[in-house]
């Protein structure tokens, strides 16, 4: 097995994107690294349609998106290894990974660029009451099941989240002939697009209950019902609440965790809230010549931003391999979030190393009506931005500007201010 200047740990959007970009940028020793049977990533099962607007000012399935950015990767005659599990990342960049074909071996490239996405948060994290029977399912697992491998997960379904797979796989096994009962969302609002909302439960006038979760699943061999009760500030179970709901069939949309046990592996430094690695306005993480991007690093609402990130990320670790990567001589100025948001992206910024222009991106931690994101560099506003509503489900940005900052700079601050 030869050595490569750039291996990609992912074959999903972030990874595909990122790899061409890479050899447009001059380095073309690329390796991709996936430990499914091809390319795309979870796009492969995103069959409904809404993906590229951003992009290709056009709307594509998620198969679709995904075959483009293959076409290129294939185009640059870049070397993919399929079926391919990495079970080892060392801070030192070696690579220790396994196939069928050629057993067990070793890389250790110049550069690494992690994109492998994300994963759902499973029924254990919840702590449901009830037995264990068939029938429960997260709503990724289902829609595989649907789009990919042709069966039916049930035909009388209760969700439980309204993230944005859930929201989806309301109106799928709907369009199936499901009878989709409800979705049950704990929070006060939605984890999901607004246009998902409206898309896949109002055009099909499935209910949405918010404050409101699983109590109970009942069943023995198969889910045979289950009982929703409403919660309090607390997120406990009101009693007296409860309402009974027949089914065979509960899909959990409980949300996504970045997938980043390689990360952590190689002592890459984690952001307690993305649950991703934490980097710079280059996407460099504390491993030197390491790079992160896509649903790894915090998850995305929309796959353009995955492949406008990845890109960045393969350009930084392009000029890294060939000498080109300035390092920074200066204390790196961190990012606050301030009141009404939930965290920033990139943490921290290298100010005699940035770009002209560095791209913020953040959600905001609970729904808001008629505020105003305003971005501060040691008190002082420099850019804003109104909208009428700020929900958690859908990613923001603000753009920090070089001028914006100097050598003195102590703070850069985003924060949600009434109008």
């Amino acid at each position: 097995m030869k050595n490569y200047d750039l291996v990609i740990i992912g074959g999903g959007p972030a990874g595909l994107g990122a790899a061409a970009r890479a050899y447009d940028e001059g380095i073309e020793n690329i390796l991709i690294v996936e430990r499914d049977e091809m390319l795309g990533g979870i796009l492969n099962q995103c069959i409904h349609n809404g993906f590229g607007l951003h992009r290709f000012n056009e709307e594509l399935t998620g198969p679709e998106y995904a075959q483009r950015f293959i076409d290129e990767v294939e185009k640059r005659d870049i070397d993919v290894l399929l079926n391919t599990i990495v079970i080892d990342f060392a801070n030192d960049k070696t690579i220790t990974l396994m196939n069928e074909e050629n057993g067990m071996f070793t890389l250790k490239p110049k550069a690494v660029i992690l994109a492998m996405g994300c994963r759902e948060r499973p029924r254990g994290a919840l702590n449901i009451p009830g037995s264990r029977p068939a029938g429960v399912f997260s709503a990724g697992t289902a829609q595989r099941m649907i789009n990919l491998e042709g069966y039916m997960p049930g035909k009388k379904v209760v969700i439980l989240g309204s993230g944005d797979i859930g929201l989806i796989m309301a109106r799928r096994m709907t369009l199936e002939g499901a009878d989709v009962q409800c979705v049950a969302e704990i929070m006060p609002f939605s984890g999901g697009l607004k246009r998902n909302i409206v898309q896949c439960l109002d055009d099909f006038d499935i209910p949405l209950y918010f404050n409101t979760t699983i109590s109970s699943i009942e069943g023995d061999e198969r889910v045979t019902g289950c009982t929703l009760s409403q919660v309090d500030e607390n997120m406990k179970v009101i009693p007296g609440t409860e309402k009974h709901f027949d089914c065979d069939t509960i899909l959990l949309s409980v949300g996504l965790l970045p997938e980043n046990e390689l990360t952590k592996e190689a002592k890459i430094e984690i952001d307690p809230k993305t649950k991703g690695a934490v980097v710079s306005d280059r996407l460099m993480t504390n491993v030197d010549g390491v790079f992160a991007a896509g649903n790894v690093l915090h998850v995305h609402d929309l796959v353009d931003y995955v492949t406008e990130e990845s890109e960045l990320a393969a350009k930084n670790a392009a000029d890294y391999i060939k000498d080109n990567f300035q390092k920074s001589q200066k204390e790196p100025i961190y990012l606050k979030a301030g009141d009404g948001i939930s965290y920033t992206l990139p943490q921290y910024i290298n100010p005699d190393t940035m770009q002209d222009e560095a791209i913020i991106r953040f959600r905001v931690n609970n729904v808001y009506q008629n505020r105003i994101l305003k971005m501060f560099v040691d008190g002082k506003e420099v850019t804003k931005k109104r909208k009428l509503v700020y929900a958690p489900g859908e990613m923001e940005n603000l753009i920090l500007k070089k001028k914006d900052i100097n050598e003195d700079t102590k703070e850069i601050e985003i924060k949600l201010e009434e109008i």
